[in-house]
């Protein structure tokens, strides 16, 4: 076992500062009765944080995207009638 050892009361009584060390790299051990329960250890982050783009030139939308549906496909949906 790598990590401290914290028994369930405790771990519930000191949950928020518990969380904290575990975010800073701390792994930390729930235990129930002496017995070892739970692991609480910090999130792994991305490897690489998200850009966005990238699908430029692959994706096409339509000139008529954003028209008005179909009377009988927006009926489908429950829509009423445009005026």
């Amino acid at each position: 076992m790598v990590g401290k050892l914290i028994n369930l009361y405790e771990a519930k009584t000191h949950l928020s500062a518990l969380v904290d060390r575990a975010a800073e790299g701390e792994e930390i051990i729930i235990a129930k009765a002496g017995r070892p329960m739970a692991r609480l250890v910090p999130l792994a982050q991305r490897a690489m944080p998200r850009e966005p783009g990238g699908w430029e030139g692959q994706v096409r939308l339509s000139e008529d995207f954003d028209a008005p549906l179909p009377e009988e496909i927006a009926a489908a949906f429950g829509a009423d009638k445009p005026e």
